[in-house]
């Protein structure tokens, strides 16, 4: 079981919903669309069969391309890790065999219209060289509104590598087998007709007409058994259906209908309760054909259950005689019979001379009789001849042709094609019969395709827009690219436009979009300008500007281009950056001066001249001298300092010693005071005040 594996990294299998002689049928999801598909992946007995695994994906590939209402649609087949598998439109209904077992018999009237939708199918098909060899109940869909879908295009033609004997699973298959296919002999689509009328027999009677224990025998029925009308086990068939029926179950194909169109236009008039006399234009003519190398006769065969298709035809050509076979026996018996008794000499003698005359009697009456015969086939030959090959041709070239070949062209109808209008499609007889002279040769001329509407697939994704123009019946043209705003690989025009009706097959070109056009500019020379400046020459250009600051102790250069990444005059795609380097001012670094023992006012000043700020705090001194000198600087000379840094100053600040005659603490002043403080305390320097203040 492959139940949870994913194929192609898109095809996920959720569950097993058929089985069949060839393959497994699974339900799966297509992640890339978004939709449940069934998934027919080959048995691994046939994987080891190249030449089937060749055939199996040839055909499939052929299948793919039918476009029918009634065809279950291919999407895709491929090969990964040795599982070979096919893509099909995943149907949601029942199998004909189902609808067939759940009510035993079908009315009349439903059993053709399936049967119509079945015959469409293989008219599709056959007109596209297909042929699908496996028509069975169990290879029909109906879906919940009534549609038809036929299953297995082209892969029951794969499989006739495989005999009915490989496997009791393709035990079903014998049961709907043409003679032919019994034969092993070249088929043709007169053989999925025999089939078809075998599925019409089972949904009017609920039963297949030839069963048996084996395969083989079943197969050997279809040979050389008669068919009970199906008339005679349901009586509401009506008489026309009947023989319809009948008339597809023809053991020799060429007393079936012809093709899938002759049998529509029957089942069309019982649709329509039309009398029809079950004959078509073939049936007016009388022709010169090979004769039919199987006319054999068969008596009952022994055990078949265990007989290959080899030993089929053995046993086939051992239980069967033709009319030459059954003279010589005859002959041989009566020689047999004859009793040998003695002849005398002279009665022998006499025998001998009426035997000689007899003999030349007759020899006399075989070279006239031939020579009538000559003469006879010599006037057969001058007044017949064979149908030229008029098909693909247009309708006057092939009148012009027929009737100078002696024949009368006659127009026998118009059908829908895809070959254009006013051209031969089919002939009756067929191309290369022998007519005679003077008989008219009836041909279908197309009235041209189907008709079908372009569909809208603006904006889709490639691959989704291919799915919805061949769903519609229309092919993919030309497929080109162009620069658009529209995303990547979606679908900006179709020619024609959509909404046109168009013959159906028609090509429809698309165009899809490689993204945004590219476009170029040259750049500019920005240096030397200032950054606003820079940055709006390269904005008109649609080119953008990536500033980098470059330090300078220049102040005039301050917000300056300094230099560009890329040389002016450079093409570049728009939208790219340009690199600009812009002059950013910075002061040059300070270095700390000595200030110490320097008066505060000098010492300020000198600070203020390097843009150095400064902090002052204060330091009582006894000594006149010393008052408002730095005493000390927290940063040392020499040091280089950051933009912001502030030095730290100390300054004598003097005070008069104690008196000895006060009391109390009021002759002690802070020894720390920040800058200005003098100008703040008025008696910090004036000792007579503070004694003025203590009286």
């Amino acid at each position: 079981m492959l139940v949870g594996t994913t194929l192609n990294n898109r095809y996920e299998l959720l569950e097993k919903i058929g089985e069949g002689g060839t393959a497994v049928v699974y339900k799966a999801k297509c992640h890339l669309l978004n939709r449940f598909v069934a998934v027919k992946v080959l048995k691994d007995e046939l994987a080891s069969d190249k030449e089937f695994v060749e055939k199996f994906k040839r055909e499939a590939s052929s299948a793919a391309s039918l476009s029918s209402n009634n065809i279950v649609n291919t999407y895709d087949v491929g090969t990964e890790n040795n599982i070979n598998y096919i893509v099909l439109e995943y149907i949601k209904g029942k199998t004909l065999k189902q609808i067939i077992t759940e009510e035993g018999n079908l009315s009349w009237k439903k059993a053709v219209n399936i049967s119509r939708q079945i015959a469409s199918a293989l008219d599709c098909a056959h007109k596209n060289n297909i042929v699908h060899r496996d028509i069975k109940p169990h290879n029909i869909l109906v879906t919940e509104d009534g549609i038809v879908k036929v299953a297995d295009f082209g892969i029951a033609k794969a499989s006739d590598s495989v005999t009915i004997t490989n496997s009791n699973k393709i035990m079903g298959s014998a049961h709907y087998l043409s003679p032919e296919q019994a034969k092993g002999i070249v088929v043709d689509g007169r053989t999925d007709i025999y089939s078809l009328g075998i599925v019409i027999y089972e949904m009017l009677t609920g039963k297949v007409p030839y069963d048996a224990e084996s395969p083989v025998s079943v197969a050997l029925k279809h040979i050389q058994d008669p068919v009970i009308p199906p008339q005679n086990i349901n009586a509401n068939i009506p008489n026309n259906l009947n023989n319809l029926v009948l008339k597809c179950m023809e053991k020799n194909p060429v007393s079936r209908y012809q093709n899938a169109k002759e049998l529509i236009e029957d089942l069309d008039k019982l649709n329509n309760n039309s009398n029809f006399d079950n004959q078509t234009l073939k049936d007016d003519y009388t022709r010169v054909m090979d004769p039919i190398k199987d006319t054999a006769q068969f008596t009952p065969l022994g055990n078949t259950n265990n007989l290959s298709k080899e030993n089929l035809q053995d046993e086939i050509k051992k239980n069967s005689y033709t009319p030459e076979e059954n003279k010589e026996n005859e002959e041989e018996k009566q020689d047999k019979e004859i009793p040998h008794k003695r002849v005398s000499p002279v009665l022998k003698n006499k025998k001998s001379l009426i035997m000689a005359t007899i003999i030349a009697i007759v020899a006399i009456i075989v070279v006239v009789v031939g020579l009538k015969l000559g003469e006879s086939a010599a006037s057969v030959t001058a007044k017949s001849g064979k149908v030229p090959n008029i098909i693909g041709m247009m309708q006057d070239k092939a009148k012009t042709l027929v009737e100078s070949e002696g024949f009368k062209f006659t127009i026998a109808g118009t059908e829908k094609n895809d070959k254009p209008k006013g051209t031969v499609i089919a002939s009756y007889p067929n191309v290369g019969d022998a007519v005679n002279k003077g008989d008219s040769i009836r041909v279908t001329i197309s009235s041209g395709p189907d008709q079908s509407v372009v569909p809208d697939v603006g904006g889709l994704d490639l691959e989704k827009a291919k799915e919805v123009i061949q769903n519609a019946g229309c092919t993919v043209g030309d497929v080109s690219k162009d620069y658009s705003d529209s995303p990547v690989n979606t679908v900006t025009s179709i020619n024609p436009i959509a909404g046109t009706t168009v013959d159906k097959g028609s090509a429809i070109s698309m165009v899809i979009s490689m993204g945004p056009r590219i476009k170029q500019s040259v750049v500019p020379s920005v240096k030397g300008k200032s950054q606003d400046e820079a940055v709006a020459a390269l904005s008109n250009k649609n080119l953008l500007a990536n500033v980098i600051p470059r330090e300078t102790q220049d102040s005039n250069q301050n917000n300056i281009v300094a230099d560009q990444d890329i040389p002016a005059g450079t093409k570049l795609n728009q939208g790219s950056k340009v690199t600009i380097a812009v002059y950013k001012y910075t002061p040059p670094a300070a270095v700390m001066p000595s200030v110490k023992g320097v008066s505060q006012d000098v010492a300020i000043a000198n600070l203020n001249s390097e843009n150095i700020a400064s902090n002052v705090s204060y330091k009582i001194t006894q000594d006149k001298n010393q008052n408002n000198v730095v005493a000390e600087q927290d940063i040392q000379p020499g040091t280089k300092l950051n933009p912001g840094d502030k030095v730290n100053l100390t300054v004598y600040q003097y005070t008069a010693p104690k008196d000895t005659n006060s009391t109390g603490d009021n002759n002690t002043v802070n020894n720390t005071v920040t800058n200005n403080s003098t100008a703040n305390n008025p008696t910090a320097n004036n000792p007579d005040e503070n004694k003025k203040v203590k009286k």
